[in-house]
């Protein structure tokens, strides 16, 4: 017999692991399909609302609407589809770096776009 830990079964993990499953970085969460398609119903339904509203003027705010309703779309695609809403505390730093990036663009080529047109509105 041996040593209790010299082998990877003795020690309560089945022959052939790594230890980083131990310590659950390999761990993977299964999602629902009703998740699923719960998402694939509110991006449908984002989809039909980008369409419906490019035919109603909403003058300066045509962009804005259109871009939130995208960034809407981005994060529920984010969290869901690739599964950050799961995943380590880093990659969702690294996500949410990226996230906030973006944002801080949108928000300066709004800024741009908002004050192009000032005072002919």
């Amino acid at each position: 017999m041996s040593e209790p830990g010299s082998h990877g079964h003795a020690s309560g993990h089945a022959p052939g692991h790594n230890n980083a499953s131990a310590h659950g970085e390999d761990e993977h969460h299964i999602v629902s399909w009703r998740v699923y398609l719960a998402i694939l119903i509110a991006l449908l339904i984002a989809t039909g609302t980008t369409a419906g509203v490019s035919y109603i003027d909403l003058g300066i705010f045509n962009a804005v609407v259109a871009l939130a309703i995208a960034c809407t779309k981005m994060v529920l695609v984010v969290l869901f589809f690739m599964h950050v809403k799961y995943s380590t505390k880093l990659t969702k730093l690294t996500v949410f770096s990226g996230i906030f990036t973006f944002f801080v663009l949108i928000a300066m080529t709004l800024t741009d776009y908002i004050t192009r047109a000032w005072g002919n509105w």
